[in-house]
């Protein structure tokens, strides 16, 4: 903004002068500075605030559960025999893998007496006769000592040890 002004001088040379001078005022600028930087600290917050709101809150969308199923596992002469007792994952098992030191068992046999198979580990309800695993579904292993490992597989891709035990 300009604002203009007559100034009367008297001259070196003598008489009188008018000279429009032309003058610029300042506008008040002190404050720009400290309302722009606490908008941008205000806008920097509220940004920072969303991106660990949306890191902390779809965490947990990655995060398995941990499933509930119950299994027995006795020593009765040259076998092992599994009993499945329930929980409430149960129904939605859809496979078992069954292991005696690391590897395949022997021979595998439903309760009642039916061979599942010679070195087959992984077992569907279908083998037991089913469309799921139920409680009270048995499940003898050929063997009687080493670690025996029993883990479950789930629709969601999970994987959980079921049964852990030495013999």
């Amino acid at each position: 903004m300009t604002n203009q002004f007559v100034s009367s001088t008297l001259s070196p040379i003598g008489g009188w002068s008018q000279e429009v001078c032309m003058m610029k005022f300042r506008e008040n600028e002190e404050a720009v500075s400290p309302v722009i930087g606490v908008i941008l600290m205000v806008a920097i917050t509220v940004i920072l605030a969303a991106v660990i709101a949306a890191f902390v809150f779809g965490m947990p969308g990655n995060v398995q559960t941990t499933k509930t199923v119950s299994m027995q596992a006795a020593l009765s002469g040259n076998n092992i025999t599994l009993t499945i007792s329930g929980g409430p994952d149960l129904n939605t098992v859809q496979t078992l893998t069954i292991t005696l030191d690391g590897d395949a068992p022997g021979e595998l046999f439903a309760a009642n007496g039916t061979t599942l198979g010679a070195d087959k580990s992984v077992l569907e309800p279908a083998d037991l006769g089913g469309e799921t695993f139920k409680a009270g579904d048995n499940i003898k292993i050929e063997g009687n000592s080493g670690r025996l490992l029993v883990v479950g597989q789930w629709p969601d891709g999970a994987e959980q040890i079921i049964l852990d035990r030495t013999f």
